[in-house]
């Protein structure tokens, strides 16, 4: 649209000091999105796998090379894609060509035995850090207590090949969670020692963005629903504890001395801990007819659809 000359006059130096702001304001986002691109790796530096094998193959109780033949990490020499950076053993210890002139100069090399916890994670990152299973390492409570990668996985010599662990779940796990080994042993518990249960099914080593680093079903509700999928619901009359607090509000996850796991011997004891006040403050008392001593040892000989019902509100048999 063509404005009076005028107008057109006026406009033009608001006009110019508005587009000059909006430039200004985009250069600065764009500078500040903006990441410098790596540095390309000198070619000249990387000697190949295949050097590093005529030292390493044969070494006494060690054989780095014949079990890096036999790792996951193997496939690594395969990829033509990328450059010698990302391949086989130098792809984790650097260059090599520096440490080979030096006849086998430990200092010219990345060597993961003294390395800091933070410099071990940050090389294995460089391949390993996309992907919903690693994504949030840098914020899990193994990286705040100074664990690092090869704490867990041993990439020459792992004793359960698949994931390169150096112990088989869940051994590796209760060397530091001592806490949890008893658990597993009482009376009702996840068979997690008979292996039909991993640690892992449930918590992500790895980091995650749920308290104790837990894993969610694909519907992003907790991780017991994944086998519990009759208690998930959704439900037209929800039991508040399992809504907001989750199924520890009455469960030990991991054992318990008690059936279904439940927290308390006695399930009475259990439901009142919440449901012992008044009536005038939200919560049904217990009515008086309830003689818990006799008949009514359990309240959910009645409130039988306790974590969820689609036909009463008290949870009883439909």
């Amino acid at each position: 649209m063509k404005l009076p000359t005028g107008v057109a006059g006026k406009s033009r130096p608001l006009l110019a000091a508005v587009c000059a702001l909006g430039w200004a304001v985009w250069s600065a986002g764009a500078s500040g999105q903006q990441k410098a691109a790596p540095a390309a790796a000198d070619t000249s530096d990387y000697v190949g796998a295949e050097t590093c094998k005529t030292c390493h193959e044969d070494m006494p109780s060690k054989g780095f090379y014949k079990n890096f033949e036999e790792s996951r990490h193997y496939v690594t020499t395969l990829d033509t894609k990328k450059g010698p950076e990302y391949h086989g053993c130098e792809a984790c210890h650097g260059p090599g060509k520096a440490h080979v002139e030096g006849g086998g100069d430990k200092t010219k090399i990345f060597t993961f035995k003294n390395a800091s916890a933070k410099d071990v994670s940050d090389r294995c990152l460089k391949c390993h850090e996309y992907g919903n299973e690693h994504a949030n390492f840098s914020r899990s409570v193994h990286v705040q207590n100074n664990v690092s990668c090869v704490d867990c996985h041993s990439p020459h010599h792992p004793r359960e090949a698949e994931h390169l662990m150096r112990e088989p779940q869940p051994q590796l796990c209760y060397g530091c969670h001592t806490e949890m080994k008893q658990l597993f042993t009482r009376t009702f518990h996840h068979r997690v020692n008979e292996g039909l249960v991993q640690c892992t099914d449930c918590h992500n080593p790895h980091g995650g963005s749920l308290t104790r680093q837990l894993r969610s079903t694909e519907a992003q509700d907790v991780v017991c629903f994944k086998c519990h999928a009759d208690k998930a619901g959704p439900f037209v009359f929800e039991h508040q504890a399992v809504k907001i607090e989750g199924c520890t509000s009455c469960h030990l996850p991991h054992g318990s001395s008690n059936p279904h796991l439940l927290k308390r011997s006695q399930i009475n004891l259990l439901c009142l801990e919440c449901h012992s006040f008044t009536v005038d403050m939200g919560a049904p008392t217990v009515p008086t007819f309830h003689n818990q001593t006799q008949k009514y040892q359990a309240c959910t000989l009645c409130h039988v659809a306790i974590h969820g019902s689609n036909s009463n509100q008290y949870f009883f048999k439909p």
